[in-house]
């Protein structure tokens, strides 16, 4: 038979182990080549694909975080709604507005004797310190008066 024949293991068997390494060898790293132009191009449609979607996808979340954020303000909103609501309906009953005169404004009913009793302890108390708190409104209001007319010099002295 020829040698025309023959395989290509045959041949190399023929010409010696020290060739058929050599002859794998070259095949192996031929094969070896991962990065091929098809997959250079992939990566590169995949990464522009991944750029491309970046800022909406950015846009996407935010918007979502901010319809939550209003889904929130609006229920907080709708509560106090109900709770101001809850509030007129108190407020057109005769009896809580009475309450509230009493209570508040000191207001008697006709034929009632009112009395208001003082604490000579609590007097005491109150004459040591006389912040702005303890003294009655028209004091605070009478000085701020006086503390905006004076001029800018007298009035950090006064200080």
């Amino acid at each position: 038979m020829p040698a025309d024949r023959f395989s290509t293991a045959t041949r190399l068997k023929a010409l010696g182990e020290h060739a058929a390494a050599r002859v794998y060898r070259a095949r192996i790293k031929r094969r070896r080549s991962r990065l091929t132009g098809r997959a250079a191009l992939l990566a590169l449609v995949v990464c522009s694909l991944v750029v491309a979607l970046a800022y909406p996808m950015r846009q996407y979340i935010s918007q979502r975080s901010e319809i939550a954020d209003q889904r929130r303000q609006a229920q907080r909103e709708r509560a106090e709604v109900a709770k101001l609501r809850e509030q007129k309906a108190r407020l057109r009953d005769p009896a809580y507005i009475e309450r509230q005169a009493r209570e508040h404004l000191h207001y008697l009913m006709p034929g009632e004797t009112g009395f208001s009793m003082v604490d000579p302890g609590a007097r005491a108390e109150r004459s040591t310190d006389r912040g702005a708190a303890d003294r009655p409104w028209y004091t605070n209001l009478w000085d701020a008066v006086d503390t905006a007319d004076a001029p800018k010099a007298a009035a950090a002295a006064d200080r």
